[in-house]
């Protein structure tokens, strides 16, 4: 038996993702200790103390079921932003979150919009249910939302924005979000992905929750993953019109978030302070990464989340092992159709000089 011939025609077509090996592993393999891992996006903290205490107090109830509308963690959510809690979506993560939107909306006989360099599961979850994929090429490697209007049919149901980009670092303003928005029909749906939101400056962040009001075909999909630090965890939260997010939540599995996972996002969600700090430290080293590329000559996407893009302008795959047999792991693009680029997350003070003296070696700067 074929059982490949037996699959989804969209699924056939799609390659698993490659995981990266334990760290250990790599030490072992490459007979060095102390790697550091720029190559995910993590919160180099951690996760908040605030967030620690909760997930110990939970440990003796692990033997009961979640609580599958996670109660306290939307009121938590709904009293910080001015919500309803009826308008927020539990995700495992905000990928379960994009892929709950694709399966509620979009069908063979739809399309999907998203951006070229945009974040890779758009293309994956729209090819896996066989929806027409509308690639808008990428402008300066960010969203071009004139061309994203203009590629609008009868067709069309849902478009995917990640803002700030993942990959790529860039940014579509509030103001670009807002005409955007004016200028959609009603009846597509629009994904505002902000899984990056808390690394932008507050003055300069779109008010997306605010838009709700005015635009009943929006969802906006955060996480926990990454300023929050519990991407272990996986959890996320995506907030729209009440009407949408009971469509969702006839889709999403009952206990898609676990006990663990629930308890620490309550507690992390109100901990201002601790974000304030993990903020900081990334304006700090982002600040530190691309000051020394500009003297270097060399170029980069200036990024408004927690990592920067490098273009090598020569194959990156050599220099991501050359780095990696220095201890240091970042993210090769190739996947992304960047075989030059190298994204790099901002860590620790210390680990973000390591990386830099890494790369002065190989490149000889």
């Amino acid at each position: 038996m074929q059982y490949l011939d037996r699959a989804n025609a969209g699924v056939k077509a799609l390659s698993p993702y490659q995981a990266g090996k334990p760290i250990e592993e790599l030490e072992r393999e490459l007979g060095i200790k102390n790697i550091i891992k720029l190559a995910s996006n993590e919160n180099p903290f951690g996760l908040s103390p605030s967030a620690k205490n909760a997930i110990q107090a939970q440990l003796d109830n692990l033997h009961l079921y979640p609580d599958s509308n996670g109660f306290y963690f939307k009121q938590a959510v709904a009293e910080k932003f001015g919500l309803q809690p009826e308008q927020i979506t539990l995700g495992n993560g905000s990928n379960d979150l994009i892929e709950l939107i694709a399966h509620t909306f979009a069908s063979e006989q739809d399309e999907v919009i998203y951006s070229q360099y945009g974040f890779i599961v758009y293309p994956l979850i729209s090819q896996a249910l066989n929806a027409k994929r509308v690639e808008i090429p990428a402008k300066n490697y960010g969203n071009d939302l004139t061309a994203f209007l203009k590629a609008i049919t009868p067709k069309t149901k849902l478009i995917y924005i990640a803002n700030p980009n993942n990959p790529t670092g860039t940014f579509s303003s509030a103001v670009e979000i807002a005409d955007f928005l004016a200028q959609v029909p009603p009846q597509v749906i629009v994904a505002l992905d902000e899984a990056y939101v808390e690394f932008t400056e507050p003055s300069e962040r779109v008010d997306s929750f605010g838009l709700l009001a005015k635009y009943p075909n929006l969802i906006v999909c955060r996480t926990l993953s990454k300023a929050y630090g519990l991407a272990g965890l996986r959890i996320g939260y995506a907030v729209s019109s009440t009407e949408i997010a009971g469509l969702l939540n006839r889709v999403r599995q009952p206990f898609n978030c676990n006990s663990l996972a629930l308890a620490a996002a309550t507690a992390a969600i109100q901990d201002d302070e601790f974000v304030a700090k993990v903020a900081e430290n990334n304006r700090i080293g982002l600040q530190l990464l691309q000051n020394f590329f500009d003297e270097k000559g060399l170029r980069y996407v200036p990024s408004k989340g927690n990592f920067v893009m490098l273009d090598l302008q020569q194959p990156a795959a050599p220099i991501y092992q050359a780095l990696l047999r220095k201890g240091v792991i970042v993210r090769p693009l190739a996947g992304y159709g960047l075989p030059n680029h190298l994204r790099i997350s901002v860590g620790l003070p210390e680990e973000n000089q390591r990386f830099l003296t890494a790369l002065s070696e190989i490149l000889g700067l």
